[in-house]
């Protein structure tokens, strides 16, 4: 490693619900620095969960974030002239990030016609553990069950 490695920012926590993980979702929303807009898509999909499912819509979000996280990934490895899918632990950060990525990226690819909608039903069916983003933590598992056999590969 050549340079300093990156310092973490602090993320604030947001106004409306006083948690760090919205504003980290809100932060990955925002498309082109409109924050104002990826705000107002959230919290209306919030709205619509509390609507769909008379429960509070945070902890529906809440629920479809942590159903979401990865355990295991797997990484290329070269050993020898061959490349190997290794199969290794997800740092906690790491795991938040990916699941909030997934869930906006399934979201974006559903059909309803706004994107608190979509929004709003990726996050319910990820809270019942079904859903694209879900079939995502579920085929990331299964790559890594499958080259169990390099773990010893791992450094």
């Amino acid at each position: 490693m050549r340079r300093k490695r990156a310092d973490k920012r602090e993320v604030l926590p947001d106004p409306k619900f006083n948690s760090i993980l919205v504003t980290k979702f809100i932060n990955s929303l925002m498309r082109e620095g409109k924050r104002s807009v990826a705000e107002h898509i959230f919290y209306k999909a919030i709205d619509v969960i509390g609507q769909r499912t008379n429960k509070e819509g945070v902890g529906i979000f809440q629920k479809a974030v942590e159903n979401v996280k990865p355990i295991l990934q797997v990484k290329s490895r070269r050993v020898g002239g061959a490349n190997y899918q290794v199969p290794v632990e997800v740092s906690s950060e790491r795991r938040q990030a990916l699941a909030i990525r997934w869930l906006i990226t399934y979201a974006r690819e559903r059909g309803e016609k706004t994107m608190s909608d979509k929004l709003a039903s990726e996050l319910i069916a990820a809270s019942n553990n079904e859903g694209n983003a879900i079939k995502k933590r579920e085929d990331t598992h299964k790559m890594a069950e499958a080259n169990k056999a390099f773990a010893h590969f791992r450094w």
